[in-house]
């Protein structure tokens, strides 16, 4: 008998945010789910660049490895985000939680670190096998706050640990068995802050295909309000020997499967500087500096008025949201001097 898994991975941006800071990734051998944070591109970055590292992983390992492989993979995540924020400064603050499951047949072993969670739904039971590394969560366990306080809680998303690169990085690890039956969900907490555990529950429990199980409870969080990013992963544990061939390659969704984490500087995978401008393969000349791109204007705080929310959000041809409602971001562009706009008040003068 030849243990698997048998998964299904998605993520959604939800109702209310801009830009999907989630990543996530399921192969074979790996499962894993990362909700960044630190703002819109940092909070793409790092959970993006966490996958990135941890999708090594998705390979045949001895079942003795499990835990060393994933705490050092963990380390090297961590490290690469420092770099990452030393090369550039301006994504000072930027961090990401990680869950992530490693198989090799029976044993699976398990890291996390932050808010995003883990269940196991085996022989009609549904169990946490995470534990918030959270404000609130620490409280309750001190017992100072009851779980429905925790839940309005106005610092509820408050992180006691997360990774960030600005230190040694603490997760929990754990190595676990697991046995045919057995259904693993991983999601980030777009998906366990607005659905309740007794609703996850039954759609795990009444929804036989990974697939539909996934789009089903993205389509309640939605449903909840979808505050934040949603990102589920659900991964049946199977006899292979009686299933048909297992899905093709591992895939990643979510800012993972989309954004690029920044080139290091020395980094032997890095791109070859770029040919003189105006030579042979040069790159069309950047926009001028200072120029901000209209989807950066369209998040900044002096665009979010009342009347901005509520106008419906069109596509500018930057192919970003436009919550100003204009036609595209560029009707806000101040005219240049001597422009269309001089010459039309030449005209009426």
């Amino acid at each position: 008998m030849t243990l698997g898994i048998r998964y299904a991975a998605r993520s959604d941006v939800g109702m209310l945010r801009e830009g999907n800071e989630d990543s996530a990734y399921a192969g074979a051998h790996l499962l894993a789910v990362a909700d960044g944070m630190g703002g819109h591109v940092g909070g793409e970055i790092a959970s993006a660049a966490a996958i990135a590292e941890l999708r090594k992983l998705d390979k045949e390992l001895p079942a003795n490895e499990l835990l060393a492989a994933l705490e050092h993979t963990v380390k090297a995540a961590n490290e690469n985000l420092h770099h990452i924020v030393e090369s550039d400064p301006s994504l000072q603050g930027m961090g990401t939680t990680l869950t992530a499951m490693l198989w090799a047949g029976n044993q699976v072993a398990l890291v996390h670190i932050g808010d995003s969670r883990a269940y196991l739904l085996r022989e009609g039971s549904l169990f946490q096998i995470t534990h918030d590394h959270t404000l609130v969560q620490s409280l309750v366990d001190e017992g100072r706050i009851s779980p429905d306080e925790a839940a309005s809680h106005p610092q509820r998303s408050l992180l006691l640990r997360a990774l960030d690169g600005r230190g040694e990085v603490d997760p929990d690890l754990s190595l676990r068995e697991a046995k045919i039956g057995d259904r693993y969900l991983l999601c980030s907490d777009g998906l366990s802050s607005v659905v309740t555990a007794d609703t996850i529950f039954q759609v795990l429990t009444d929804v036989d295909d990974p697939e539909q199980a996934v789009r089903q409870l993205i389509d309640l969080a939605n449903r909840g309000g979808g505050p934040d990013n949603i990102t589920c992963v659900v991964a049946d544990v199977v006899d292979l020997g009686q299933q048909p061939p297992p899905p093709g390659p591992g895939h990643a969704v979510g800012a993972a499967a989309t954004a690029r984490p920044p080139e290091l500087p020395g980094d032997p995978g890095a791109t070859q500087p770029a040919p003189p401008a105006g030579g042979p393969g040069a790159p069309p000349t950047p926009r001028r500096a200072g120029r901000r791109s209209c989807a950066t204007r369209c998040r900044s705080r002096r665009w979010r008025s009342r009347r901005c929310r509520r106008r419906s959000p069109r596509r500018c041809r930057w192919g970003s949201r436009c919550r100003a409602g204009r036609r595209t971001c560029s009707a806000r562009r101040r005219p240049r001097p001597g422009g269309a706009a001089a010459a039309r008040a030449a005209g009426r003068g």
